[in-house]
């Protein structure tokens, strides 16, 4: 956490800098890529070794960026934004609300149901280095934009499905503050986006019923569209 602060103080000081140095250069004060909208592949890597994935584990994300340009051709800058994203990942793990919190079973192979998910929705704040080819006149250019993502999450919601059964209800149980590595890159209006958490995605100490930990790391993957 005390990294992370630092670094935030540290982008946020290099921005308001640059900013004061643009705006007093000469040239065109065009800005680019100020909106973006993306959908994922969600993976869960280091899993136990008996769950495994199933269904279209997805992820919607989308906001605004303040493009912060660092030279007087802008075609360098740093980017701050906001915005609002839904991960679903569907697995094996039946996730149960008991009296005293939440119980987690890893249901073996043959086991009949439709589905068994958790979503999660999170408030997001990226944070980039931006390199790209642009110039005012050219609406087509290479981008590679990488950086941090924090997220903070607002609400997680358990569900399952079979023939018998039928429930959902919100689960506590994961982490609230989450942060993790991007990169963004591409050509024109399709880019690949990649996000690699840095943090778990369960809280410490969760378990299965058979004492097995929890310990889910997000990989999301996927195309990012940037307007303006």
């Amino acid at each position: 956490m005390m990294r992370l602060s630092l670094l935030l103080i540290v982008l946020f000081s290099i921005s308001v800098k640059a900013q004061s140095v643009v705006e007093a250069s000469p040239g065109s004060k065009y800005l680019e890529d100020q909106f973006y909208v993306g959908l994922t592949y969600n993976f869960l890597l280091n899993k136990p070794a008996d769950v495994t994935q199933s269904n279209l584990s997805y992820g919607l994300q989308g906001g605004v960026i303040k493009d912060i340009p660092l030279n007087e051709r802008r075609n360098i800058a740093i980017g701050i934004g906001l915005g609002y994203a839904v991960n679903s990942y569907y697995t094996n793990l039946k996730v149960t609300e008991i009296n005293d919190g939440f119980e987690y079973r890893v249901l073996p192979n043959g086991t009949s149901f439709k589905r068994s998910k958790i979503e999660t929705h999170l408030i997001e704040m990226p944070i980039e280095f931006r390199w790209r080819n642009s110039t005012a006149e050219s609406y087509k250019f290479w981008r590679v934009y990488t950086g941090i993502k924090l997220g903070y999450v607002v609400g997680s919601r358990s569900k399952f499905v079979s023939d018998v059964e039928n429930f959902s209800f919100y689960n506590t149980d994961t982490e609230n503050f989450q942060f993790g590595l991007s990169i963004n890159f591409g050509y024109n209006t399709f880019n690949v986006h990649a996000y690699y958490a840095l943090n778990d995605f369960f809280e410490k100490g969760t378990l299965t019923v058979d004492n097995k930990s929890v310990d889910f790391t997000p990989l999301r993957i996927g195309i990012i569209f940037y307007i303006l």
